[in-house]
């Protein structure tokens, strides 16, 4: 790491991933922009049915990266990983290309559901990885280290704004192959930017062991048996994701398995501040996953909701995806700062306060969208200016939760749980994205074969339940905020976490 060639006062590295991961979630969100429509309009299935699709999907997207983070870590190295995952996506995202002639006995159907496989694992290998590299360029006690990630961050943003606006616009004026290509030459440009970037690495994420990488197993190079091994994983993911019942029953089991280790290791092995911080994280590890059930609600049931009930001036309804992007790009600075005054006089609401007001905000949105709709009648378009709103309102309920989370994960867990106490942060979110399409299938009761009135009614029934439960809790994880933050000994913390028993 001896390149001391800098541009605006960080490692030229930086801007290697920041353009890297731009162009990986323009892809990514360009495509989850239209996959609902795709689903539904060209593959012909149910509102029910592609719910529950997309929800196993997203929750598929969430899972891999515990595998793509643990053969990096353990193998490969970051920067090797995210070059695999870079290559699968883009033959996924080409892949979804490949439209036959529609409807489920099209036998491009297969394809399809390969194409999905590919994005899931792809996503597994690149995602888990890269913000990784982000925090090698940088040594520990290096100040840049947080502005860096608010820069990585702002790429990941302008990514999802940009894919969802662009292959939203061709997907649905152009062409589904057209929307879907694009999203597969934008993974293309990351893939280039990265191998061009190479040099400017400085070396970061590079195999722990490269002559490890090169011993044979059973005949072959372990570096290639390990790409074998995610193309294994790639045909594991196509058959799961046909079969959306058991990835939910693989969530439920290995999510309770997952928090009864916790549990169990937090009474037995921790001292009891220690434990109180566990039990306080997987307190907030919960809350997160009603907020994710409900905001996620974004690329599936209001995305068709956008799409049939709301009067948009022809502008496609996918291009509405952009929205949380946008405003994310706005607010995130404004958050910052506001949580910096506040602290600064002793305002400052607690990290269990925050989730609170996360989870009111998203009830919030819904219950907006739901008034607006009802204010000018079932029988007329809702006016486009209630999902500006609830978009508006979910965004910053994501600014209340998402970060505060990832970064109370890291203070409340023991250094020894760090990264069992992130997987199980992730794999909430996974859980979260899987009852999102539990409740987009309850949002498709009606579906396409009722009425327009009678589907418009459906989803305002389930958005009003959903947005009072979700304000209930909220409140009641705002009284309990309290109690919750005592637990998280806020006081000790660095007493703790710089005495950390080798």
């Amino acid at each position: 790491m001896t390149d001391n060639k800098e541009f605006l006062g960080h490692p030229r590295g930086l801007f290697v991933l920041f353009f890297t991961e731009m162009w990986e979630r323009f892809s990514y969100y360009g495509m989850r922009a239209l996959l609902i429509f795709y689903l539904t309009k060209h593959w012909l299935f149910s509102d029910s049915e592609a719910g529950i699709i997309y929800g196993a999907y997203t929750a598929l997207v969430y899972i891999t990266p515990v595998v793509g983070g643990y053969l990096a870590d353990r193998y490969l190295g970051q920067r090797k990983a995210v070059f695999f995952g870079a290559v699968l996506l883009a033959v996924g995202h080409f892949l979804m290309a490949v439209e036959g002639d529609g409807g489920q006995s099209s036998a491009a159907m297969n394809v399809f559901w390969l194409a999905l496989a590919f994005i899931i694992v792809g996503t597994g290998f690149l995602k888990a990885n890269i913000s990784v590299i982000v925090g090698q360029l940088y040594p520990r006690t290096d100040t840049r280290r947080d502005p860096a990630y608010t820069i990585f961050y702002m790429g990941i943003n302008l990514g999802a704004f940009t894919g969802s606006l662009l292959c939203g616009y061709l997907g649905e004026t152009v062409g589904w192959a057209y929307g879907f290509g694009a999203a597969g030459f934008g993974m293309l440009f990351g893939l280039a930017v990265f191998v061009w970037g190479k040099p400017l690495l400085m070396g970061c994420g590079e195999p722990p062991s490269p002559q490890a990488l090169k011993t044979r197993v059973m005949g072959v190079p372990r570096e290639w048996m390990l790409y074998l091994s995610g193309l294994v994983l790639v045909v594991i993911c196509w058959w799961l994701i046909q079969h959306q019942a058991v990835v939910g029953t693989l969530l439920g089991v290995f999510g309770a398995l997952l928090v009864l280790y916790v549990m169990f290791t937090a009474v037995v092995k921790l001292q009891p501040e220690e434990r109180d911080r566990i039990f306080a994280a997987m307190f907030l590890i919960f809350v997160s996953i009603i907020f994710w059930a409900l905001f996620e609600q974004a690329g599936s049931s209001l995305n068709l909701f956008t799409d049939r009930h709301v009067a948009r001036a022809d502008v496609p309804a996918s291009v509405f995806q952009s929205l949380n992007a946008g405003y994310i790009f706005m607010l995130a600075p404004l958050f910052a700062m506001l949580w910096t005054v506040l602290a600064s006089r002793g305002l400052e609401p607690s990290a269990p306060a925050k989730f609170g007001l996360g989870v009111i905000q998203v009830g919030l949105g819904f219950l907006v969208l739901v008034w607006g709709a009802e204010m000018v009648g079932l029988s007329n378009p809702t006016p486009v200016i209630f999902i500006f709103l609830i978009y508006l309102l979910h965004t910053t309920g994501e600014l209340c939760l998402s970060p505060v989370g990832l970064s109370a994960m890291n203070r409340l867990a023991p250094a020894h749980m760090a990264s069992l106490i992130m997987g199980v942060w992730f794999f909430a979110s996974a859980t979260g994205n899987f009852a999102a399409g539990l409740i987009a299938a309850a949002t498709g009761g009606a579906g396409l074969q009722g009425s327009e009135a009678a589907g418009k009614e459906t989803v305002l029934a389930v958005y009003s339940t959903v947005g009072w439960y979700a304000i209930g809790i909220g409140v009641l994880v705002m009284l309990v905020a309290p109690f919750v933050t005592r637990m998280m000994h806020l006081d000790t913390l660095r007493d703790d976490m710089t005495h950390q028993p080798h």
